[in-house]
């Protein structure tokens, strides 16, 4: 894989109950792998064709509030509450590049 883009951290702020949607703001083919991270801990992978998602169970179960697009990987948290705060990174893998974007929630 080339040589990994990183790109400057977004930082969000929400109120306690507000919605926000991580867009790593990149188009993906069917082949790239898209991993999510919440505090370096993975907490979910889309592979191949997109359709097959793999989630950290421990964590979803504690945190219903999450929504996953399988076509743009981006992650929506919904009814945030103080413990949603922290580092969000995707990794997103392709036969041409690698990718992270960060994401800051406070």
């Amino acid at each position: 894989v080339p040589v990994a883009e990183r790109d400057q951290m977004k930082s969000k702020s929400l109120k306690h109950g507000e919605s926000v949607t991580l867009d790593p703001g990149v188009i993906t083919n069917p082949n790239d792998v898209m991993t999510w991270y919440f505090n370096d801990t993975p907490i979910a992978e889309i592979t191949g064709d997109q359709s097959k998602i793999v989630t950290n169970h421990s964590y979803w179960r504690v945190r219903d509030g999450l929504k996953l697009d399988h076509q743009t990987g981006s992650l929506t948290i919904t009814n945030s509450r103080i413990t949603d705060s922290g580092l969000y990174k995707l990794q997103i893998i392709s036969s041409r590049f690698s990718i992270i974007r960060s994401f800051s929630v406070t």
